[in-house]
């Protein structure tokens, strides 16, 4: 009984916990790493924090300061726990080292990151002209900022350096991490191919992405199956490649230049701040409407042809399409 019970929780031949149980502890140390960064927030919103709070923003009212600081706040938690959670589970559940998620950088991956950082706001102009050009956008407004009192540049600073944090850590998780291992541990039995668990391993962490956006505002089932959709244009840079260099690159610029250049919701919620502020019109169906062009016909084109372009980049530059089999046999500890 108790060979069993071993069995079941411990591999010998890696020497690790199986994978269903490796994925339920990172979710309890992301969980708690989560519950202490809330309780930072809390604390910085409490009435004694205020003097605190002026001190470190001179200039700022006491209300512009407690914005501010939350802002920095809330965008350093969420990487020190997305990426600290997927450092220690790496580490010391995975028994990976951290650069074999996606982060080996050397010259190819900082030029995969330049190529789609340009793929991402090529696509989004795209979108953007095409419905300007059919009257299904209109412009209103230039260089917008919700708050009347506040300067335009620093909070377009900020959008900018929120979404690269987003689109590093949530690649991080959902690609990096999450394909690595549902892939690796697909493979577990030998009548599931490498091909297969690849491509099972997409399809599982596509509708847990999806899922993980279906309480964002104005989100409907449309926009949760564009998204799943969508998310194969970032998850096929990085099965082709075992980098995360095209799909952060392309993760970033999409969502940028969706929202604060081009003033569409992203994924149903406005930052409040565009450089181009537009009134959108037309068939939801395809623009996608208050949620974004994810939910929209347009959207999944964009995205289809992403798609082609990351094949036809990986094909040209490697000669071949392919899975890295580090994706299904990692090089542990």
């Amino acid at each position: 009984m108790l060979a069993l019970l071993k069995n079941l929780l411990w591999n010998d031949g890696t020497h690790r916990l199986r994978l269903p149980w490796r994925l339920l502890v990172w979710l309890g140390l992301l969980v708690s790493l989560g519950l202490l960064a809330q309780i930072l927030i809390v604390l910085i919103r409490s009435p004694s924090a205020e003097p605190l709070l002026v001190l470190v923003t001179p200039g700022l009212s006491p209300d512009r300061a407690l914005i501010a600081v939350l802002n920095v706040v809330f965008l350093a938690s969420q990487l020190v726990v997305m990426v600290g959670s997927v450092y220690v589970a790496g580490r010391y559940l995975d028994r990976r080292q951290f650069r074999d998620f996606g982060f080996h950088l050397d010259r190819q991956w900082w030029i995969d990151l330049s190529f789609r950082l340009a793929l991402g706001a090529v696509l989004m102009t795209g979108i953007f002209l095409f419905e300007l050009l059919v009257g299904w956008v209109t412009i209103r407004d230039l260089v917008f900022v919700a708050r009347a009192e506040s300067p335009f540049w620093p909070w377009f600073l900020w959008a900018f350096v929120s979404f690269v944090a987003v689109g590093i850590y949530e690649e991080l998780l959902f690609r990096g991490y999450l394909i690595t291992n549902l892939a690796e541990g697909l493979t577990w039995s030998e009548q599931v191919g490498r091909a297969t668990a690849v491509g099972l391993a997409v399809l599982v962490t596509s509708l847990f992405f999806g899922v993980a956006h279906a309480g964002n505002p104005n989100a409907t089932l449309a926009s949760t199956a564009g998204i799943v959709v969508a998310v194969l244009m970032l998850a096929g840079g990085y099965v082709l490649t075992g980098e995360l260099a095209i799909p952060i690159g392309i993760h970033i610029t999409w969502n940028f230049f969706q929202g604060p250049v081009y003033g569409f919701p992203v994924s149903g919620t406005n930052g409040g701040v565009a450089l181009v502020a537009t009134e959108q019109s037309g068939p939801t169906v395809l623009t996608g409407g208050n949620f974004g062009p994810e939910a929209g016909i347009i959207g999944l084109v964009a995205a289809g042809i992403g798609l082609v372009l990351v094949a036809l980049w990986v094909r040209w530059r490697d000669g071949r399409l392919r899975f890295p089999t580090e994706l299904t046999t990692p090089e542990r500890r």
